[in-house]
């Protein structure tokens, strides 16, 4: 796996029509009032953040999320489908207006594993071009994990020595290690929020610095997985064999190897995905969904693991009905499921933070400490 860290991509930035050029441009700083937009487009989702920098935190102005099921039939085909395309620009058209509203020029909107794969994920950004007026680019999967595990950055633990951050998409679930036992208490989550410019130190890198021991992109998310065995009619056969097939992909991370053995107190797992979430909020029994009361929470393996039995013992219709999990997330619950259990049944914790935060706020993140507009404050 490439150490090299990557180019970073420009921006994407809305054409502004502008005046006769009578001087010589000058380059300004950006306003730390200015607004920030970051879209991350995955397999089975669209979703964008419009926030503003606070301090050394975003406040979020406005957002949007949009079941676009962008990677159906993917697996099978190695494409994209016309509808799924179709959606998703309709998606993105929505996104197009909420940016105009609020004259956001500075953005990142971004493309994940289901266009890393499809070999006409061409024709879907030039459509998307034509049609939704939105240059999208394709991530790489190692600044995909960058990105993920800069969003968690405030739920770093100050006891915590070894970090790993797990982000549960769609089409591919990210796994980052990182030893912190170098990193004073209060620097750990600045540590976190530096790894932005890569895995690899710089020459001279004045800071306390966050050692990534390794990192993968297995290609598996909630959808993909899913698709694997959907010929397997038997429920908890089915969540079974997926959340073994899924350790058995974990051999190549490195620390897999070591990760037996007993409770180790200064070990954190932070995971990020609508599958935490969505057990947390199962766990918390929240018919309405509400962010400050799942974002941050510990819950426990005991915990965890009596969700997901109450998960199969409901079965798809009880699934299906059960409003803590939502219309647009039942079908994909339980291979999300079979992936918490395969990590947390490898790794020495008994605990899991729940991140409700992820690619976009990593990317906004990303923006403005580039720009120097969020400031270097405690967490």
């Amino acid at each position: 796996m490439s150490s090299e860290r990557p180019e970073r991509p420009k921006s994407a930035i809305l054409p502004r029509p502008v005046g006769p050029v009578r001087e010589a441009p000058v380059i300004r700083k950006p306003d730390p009032a200015e607004l920030y937009a970051a879209l991350d487009l995955g397999t089975n989702s669209c979703r964008m953040l419009i926030a503003q920098p606070k301090g050394n935190q975003l406040h979020v102005v406005d957002s949007f999320h949009k079941s676009v099921q962008l990677g159906n039939g993917l697996e099978h085909s190695g494409r994209l489908s016309r509808g799924s395309m179709a959606r998703t620009v309709g998606a993105l058209k929505i996104c197009r207006r909420k940016i105009e509203t609020h004259e956001v020029t500075r953005m990142r909107l971004v493309a994940t594993e289901a266009c890393r794969r499809a070999t006409n994920a061409g024709e879907l950004i030039d459509l998307v071009e034509r049609d939704a007026g939105l240059s999208l680019e394709i991530i790489q999967p190692e600044e995909e994990a960058r990105l993920a595990v800069v969003s968690c950055a405030p739920l770093v633990s100050q006891k915590a020595d070894q970090l790993l951050v797990v982000d549960i998409g769609g089409g591919s679930t990210e796994l980052i290690w990182i030893d912190l036992t170098r990193v004073p208490p209060l620097e750990k989550a600045r540590a976190i929020m530096r790894l932005h410019a890569g895995f690899t130190p710089g020459d001279g890198d004045p800071f306390p610095r966050a050692n990534v021991v390794d990192w993968i992109s297995i290609p598996l998310g909630v959808a993909t997985l899913k698709d694997q065995f959907r010929d397997v009619a038997d429920d908890a056969a089915r969540f079974a064999l997926m959340s073994w097939h899924f350790e058995e992909c974990l051999a190549e991370f490195s620390p897999y190897a070591d990760a037996a053995g007993e409770v180790d107190p200064g070990f954190q797992i932070i995971g990020t995905s609508g599958t935490v979430t969505t057990v947390a909020a199962t766990h918390l029994n929240l018919r309405r969904y509400d962010r400050n009361k799942v974002d941050g929470l510990r819950m426990t393996s005991a915990q965890i693991d009596k969700v997901i039995r109450g998960y199969l013992a409901a079965g798809p219709e009880g699934r299906r009905n059960d409003p803590r999990i939502g219309r647009d997330r039942h079908t994909l619950i339980m291979s999300g499921a079979a992936i918490l259990q395969a990590l947390l049944r490898v790794w020495p914790t008994d605990r899991l933070s729940v991140a409700d935060r992820g690619l976009r706020e990593g990317l906004l993140y990303a923006q403005m400490s580039a720009d120097g507009v969020l400031e270097d404050g405690p967490f």
